[in-house]
């Protein structure tokens, strides 16, 4: 181990949509398999250096606590550290807030300590791409992101594609503060009990994904895209509807979705295990003229808040000071 750094190290780790899982069943060889996208609005970005004591202070404190220690005592470093988290995605949404998290803190470690590790290691390290390799993948590369899922070998599933999308494509996010999505020994438990996927369903998927959905991409046919996305979050949100209550996991997010689609939006669909919904739609002036349009039609239910974000084109960012 070289010397300590004594510097001020910041991270900030993008926040992610999960936008589906290609074979849940591992029935053509590969489990898992998934698509999602780095977002520029939301992230969890954090300040370490060293202290006397071990202090974490900011959003997410506690967990960024257990982060620490954790990493610190797998590591075998000392955890006389100041942590100041100035923003934190918020926890089970949807949004990726654990592996971003995870990722940040170990990064930072790494640089502190001097430390050769890679987003990779630090993801083993903390148990994390044990099913979807996109929190992985958008924290090193951002845009949006296609991981290979997990075969017999598999350490962290590996990026198999990477494209950021056009710049002016928008995503309308919506959020429904009275749940969290299943997330610890709950999604563990959902997961066993899920029935098979089936081979021919994880097949079409396939295709729609690799000769439809990526080359739209490539293309800038946002309804193409928005078509496949809307396919596969139906598949899988049938797939999960035992475990999350239905297709969506909020009730009143499945409404809102029902009318964003009515509006001619696409990309319908619940990001991981929700409850938060997400449509996407070309055009930033459209874009924020829907979110007024959603303020006003669901000013009655004040547990729903929406937002539009953009996704990133970069992966997670660490500066020294």
């Amino acid at each position: 181990m070289s010397k300590i750094n004594p510097a001020k190290i910041t991270v900030i780790a993008p926040a992610r949509l999960h936008m589906g899982f290609i074979d849940l069943s591992g029935s053509l060889g590969r489990h898992f398999g998934s698509i999602g996208v780095a977002l520029n609005e939301i992230n969890t970005e954090l300040t370490m250096q060293v202290a006397t004591t071990c202090q974490v202070t900011g959003q997410s404190a506690q967990r960024g606590l257990r982060c620490l220690q954790d990493l610190c005592k797998a590591l075998n470093v000392a955890d006389n550290l100041a942590i100041n988290i100035k923003s934190a995605i918020p926890e089970h949404i949807g949004l990726g807030s654990g592996t971003q998290m995870s990722l940040a803190i170990g990064m930072a470690l790494t640089e502190i300590y001097g430390l050769d590790l890679s987003v990779r290691d630090i993801a083993q390290l903390t148990y994390r791409g044990a099913r979807s390799g996109i929190g992985i993948g958008v924290f090193e590369q951002g845009g949006l992101v296609v991981d290979g899922g997990r075969g017999k070998n598999t350490l962290t599933p590996p990026v198999i594609f990477q494209r950021n999308l056009p710049e002016d494509w928008r995503f309308i996010l919506v959020f429904d503060e009275r749940g969290q999505g299943l997330h610890g020994k709950q999604e563990v438990e959902a997961f066993k009990c899920l029935p098979p996927f089936p081979a021919s369903e994880a097949q079409r998927l396939c295709y729609l994904l690799m000769m439809q959905a990526l080359p739209a991409i490539a293309e800038n046919e946002i309804n193409l895209f928005g078509e496949v996305i809307s396919q596969l979050q139906q598949s899988v949100g049938e797939h999960f509807s035992q475990a999350q209550g239905g297709v969506f996991t909020s009730h009143d997010v499945a409404e809102t979705m029902a009318y964003l689609q009515e509006q001619g939006v696409t990309a319908i669909g619940q990001t991981s295990w929700g409850p938060t919904g997400f449509c996407a739609l070309q055009g930033v002036e459209r874009a924020t003229n829907l979110l007024e349009q959603l303020k006003v039609r669901f000013q009655d239910n004040p547990k729903l808040s929406f937002a539009c974000v953009s996704a990133r084109g970069c992966g997670g960012k660490l500066t020294v000071k």
